[in-house]
């Protein structure tokens, strides 16, 4: 009797999935995974932000390197499991443009010319600054002075207090090396990096390493990034941002859909949640640095009138000629 009462409670339960629409079905269609470079405190921003907009989908946000997020969509393709993704570094974003969703009805006039994808296959989301942070409590503690341009950061003083982003695996790693490349040649800037080596206490996998290094005390000084030094500022940590004679490296960072994704409607409408709104809250919040024309955005502790670098001929080509060269 047991066994025919089992079996009738699955037959009516498959029942019951086959009228609402197919079992696992509208759970798979309501799933949204998005792989993204950015931060964690951006990305429990979003996760939250996206579960009160979107009560009825199930939303999973992947933290991966950007160089590490771009090497597995070029090793999966359009067989990937994400269906977005967010904050790719530019220089990594045309190496798996095959795989993105050409995006039709989105209005790239609103954006400053130079960070305009050509292929119409990402968005712009991040204009991210880089910045020599210090931290005053531990500069205080070792007897040391504030740094005023990057050769002194090579005295043996400095030995274990210094982190920088690994460049094979962060854009963020990458632009401080560009910007020195671009600003002294090739040469010298390589020369430099090998000096600097040796007071590197970790050359860290991600962007946000080098400031979640200096929170903690770790080091004195950290090549990391002006949004979140500012952000670690306003929470109470004791950092001081300074931009060095050859100024503040950047890179660009965009979002797009995977190739086919962007048919499945749950997708569409999590990618238009951040075109149309989370994208401009992000800019309010954390990184307000210009991508648009006509708006601008202010937060507090957050330097103004920042002095660039030069940031020209960064082409995959180049990039990937570099990093060749990178040995750490």
């Amino acid at each position: 009797m047991k066994k025919y009462l089992k079996m009738f409670t699955i037959g009516a339960a498959l029942a019951a999935c086959v009228l609402a629409g197919g079992c696992g079905k509208k759970d798979n269609e309501n799933r949204v995974v998005i792989y993204s470079g950015a931060e964690e405190y951006r990305n429990e921003y979003f996760q939250k932000r996206l579960d009160e907009e979107f009560p009825d989908y199930d939303i999973v946000i992947e933290y991966m390197p950007t160089g590490n997020l771009a090497a597995k969509i070029q090793a999966e393709g359009k067989d990937t499991e994400a269906d977005i993704l967010y904050d790719i570094d530019y220089g990594y974003v045309e190496n798996i443009e095959p795989y993105l969703a050409k995006l039709e009805g989105y209005d790239q006039s609103i954006f400053m010319d130079d960070t305009k994808s050509e292929s119409g296959k990402y968005l712009p989301e991040v204009r991210n600054g880089g910045a020599i942070i210090v931290n005053l409590d531990v500069l205080k503690d070792k007897g040391l002075t504030e740094p005023t341009k990057y050769e002194d950061l090579l005295g043996d003083e400095w030995k274990g207090l210094v982190s920088m982003p690994n460049p094979k695996s962060s854009g963020t790693g990458y632009m401080f090396l560009k910007s020195l490349v671009n600003a002294w040649g090739e040469e010298e800037a390589f020369e430099y990096f090998d000096g600097l080596s040796k007071n590197i206490l970790q050359f860290t996998s991600s962007g946000s390493g080098p400031v979640n290094a200096l929170v903690q005390g770790e080091v004195a000084v950290g090549l990391g990034m002006t949004a979140q030094a500012v952000t670690s500022i306003n929470e109470g940590a004791n950092l001081k941002i300074i931009y060095f004679e050859e100024g503040s490296p950047f890179s660009l960072y965009g979002y797009g859909i995977i190739d086919g994704k962007e048919k499945k409607e749950s997708v569409k409408k999590v990618f238009d949640f951040f075109y149309d709104t989370l994208v401009y809250e992000d800019k309010e919040k954390f990184y307000p640095e210009q991508i648009y024309k006509d708006k601008t955005f202010t937060i507090e502790n957050y330097p103004q009138n920042i002095p660039y670098a030069d940031m020209k001929n960064n082409t995959n080509e180049e990039k990937a000629r570099l990093l060749d060269k990178w040995k750490y």
